[in-house]
């Protein structure tokens, strides 16, 4: 009886483990949804133009990051109501690390093409996809 007992104490635990949702998936979906409430506040009329990555190759994922985590710097809430919602999603992105492989990239931000604050916004939310 006592080793069933354990048995199902192990199984259960064990099970409740693999379940888990990893820090990392955690951290990407948190940034995700950040990013899909930016989309609301930010202004796109008469704003900069910003350089948005799309399809980064495998390499160049550290330099497609960096260059939506200078982008963010450039946007503007549309309204000042919106502010506050505003200044705190750009922080949560500005504390988002993404570790640098150490590989070299052939394309920098300036490579990319310029586009719309929310076309930017859904490319960054493309990459964190």
């Amino acid at each position: 009886m006592k080793r069933m007992i354990i048995f199902s104490m192990l199984f259960f635990c064990s099970s409740m483990v693999l379940t888990a949702a990893s820090p990392r998936r955690v951290k990407y979906k948190q940034i995700l949804k950040t990013i899909e409430q930016l989309e609301t506040v930010v202004k796109d009329k008469d704003a900069e133009l910003l350089h948005t990555p799309e399809n980064p190759v495998e390499g160049c994922l550290y330099t497609a990051v960096t260059c939506f985590k200078k982008g963010i710097h450039k946007l503007q809430p549309v309204s000042s109501q919106e502010n506050t919602k505003f200044n705190k999603a750009i922080r949560l992105i500005k504390k988002f690390t993404y570790g640098d492989p150490g590989e070299q990239c052939e394309s920098t931000c300036k490579s990319y093409e310029k586009k719309t604050p929310k076309e930017f916004l859904k490319g960054f939310a493309n990459l964190m996809q």
